[in-house]
């Protein structure tokens, strides 16, 4: 039995909370897993940012990525690793360059889920009248009535580009004249027109990292800090988990392993209204309650993936359009495709994995989110975000909510 060690790579950006709880967390496990005759242990590096040789071979077993989405230089490394060494990165960096909302949208239309009424316009203004784009225009673009696909969306609706995230340049549009001002102002963005799902009782967002997902009633009102609620028990067993296949489908047919998914309640039905975010949110400063989940998460599913030796996969789009009909129920559709899910997240062999492995992963988080380490972790992030005179009150609210997860739902529950 030889010893081997798996790398795993941390492709960071403004990231400052959770690869210190990371890699901490990892280090004190220091794990050594029997697998296929060898005793396998993990190094976690931090990865630099440097000219690269298309031909040179990099020893990362798996990356955790956090720059593909808006850092090309990352990015197309990050390819290199795949086509060259097999190297598994979440998320696979083809499918968050070329997947934006509009495409997410459409999949999932076909596949059945109640995407609401949205439509595409073309952007307002242009950047450069070079020749080809003037003739272009010129010669194929149609002038269109702006109030009456408004009309066909109803009132209210959301105007919002069409591979947006962050709640950038989005407009609640409550009638004609709003719209044509929003439109005015939208310059040389695409935009999507989205019928408003109002009013609703409940917003989740619904958090995936391989097969596990973790549902959070969200408030948009509420301060950043404050709209990862620590409610409970505000949805049923069946809704739960028709917001975890609706996640889980997702994120298996864009062969994406970490993103998140809002959703909206109303009338009985859960709509998905923004799901194509193949890099959540992942700061202390956000999830606070929540934040263990995560880092629990990532730790098991990197583990499992480096150790498996896992490799990218085809999409296979065509097996998800296959298995559902016509006159099928949203139910009825998920039913059919969570197989074609679970087979691509290996879902019932990584929780074998887990149960074996990393039995001992919550004691070990929760004995050092106890610490003075974990502490300091948190005022770091709290630091670059809040002015001086808060950094006090909010490190401490932080903590303290993080002591509640211990409590309720760690080793110390």
């Amino acid at each position: 039995m030889a010893d081997v060690t798996r790398k795993i790579g941390l492709s960071l950006g403004a990231d400052i909370c959770w690869p210190i709880a990371y890699t901490e967390i990892m280090r004190k496990l220091d794990l050594a897993i029997p697998h296929e005759g060898d005793t396998v242990r993990f190094d976690v590096e931090r990865l630099s940012i440097e000219p690269f040789d298309l031909e040179d071979h990099v020893p990362h077993d798996v990356v955790i990525d956090r720059l593909t989405h808006w850092f090309n230089p990352r990015r197309e490394w990050i390819k290199k690793a795949i086509l060259l060494d097999d190297v598994y990165v979440f998320n696979n960096p083809w499918s968050v360059q070329s997947m934006e909302k509009l495409t997410s949208y459409c999949a999932m239309i076909r596949l059945g889920l109640p995407i609401p009424k949205t439509w595409l316009i073309p952007p307002k203004e242009y950047e450069n009248w070079e020749p080809d784009l003037h003739r272009t225009l010129e010669q194929y673009a149609r002038y269109f009535d702006l109030a009456s696909i408004g009309e066909k969306v109803g009132y209210p609706h959301f105007m919002k580009p069409y591979d947006g995230g962050g709640w950038r340049a989005v407009s609640k549009v409550d009638d004609e004249e709003q719209l044509k001002e929003a439109y005015e102002e939208s310059g040389t963005a695409v935009m999507h027109l989205q019928e408003a799902v109002l009013p609703f009782d409940r917003f989740v967002r619904c958090i995936g990292l391989g097969p596990q997902t973790r549902t959070v009633l969200y408030d948009i009102e509420a301060p950043l800090h404050d709209r990862y609620t620590l409610a409970r028990g505000f949805a049923t067993e069946e809704e739960e988990a028709l917001i975890r296949d609706q996640t889980l489908l997702i994120n298996a047919f864009f062969a994406w392993d970490f993103n998140s998914c809002e959703l909206i309640h109303r009338d009985g039905t859960w709509y998905p209204i923004d799901f194509a975010n193949p890099c959540p949110d992942s700061q202390v400063t956000s999830l606070h309650y929540h934040f263990p989940w995560l880092i629990l998460a990532n730790i098991r599913w990197s583990v499992y993936a480096a150790t498996m030796k896992r490799q990218q996969k085809p999409m296979g789009w065509q097996r998800y359009f296959g298995a559902v009909e016509e006159g099928m129920t949203l139910r009825e559709r998920l039913d059919a495709l969570m197989p074609i899910v679970h087979e691509r997240f290996e879902t019932e062999r990584f929780e074998e994995f887990c149960s074996t492995n990393l039995g001992h992963l919550e004691e070990v988080a929760c004995t050092w989110f106890a610490t003075d380490a974990a502490r300091d972790a948190i005022r770091q992030k709290v630091v670059a975000l809040f002015p001086e005179n808060e950094v006090d009150a909010f490190t401490d609210l932080f903590a303290d909510r993080i002591r509640q997860w211990i409590e309720t739902e760690g080793s110390g529950a």
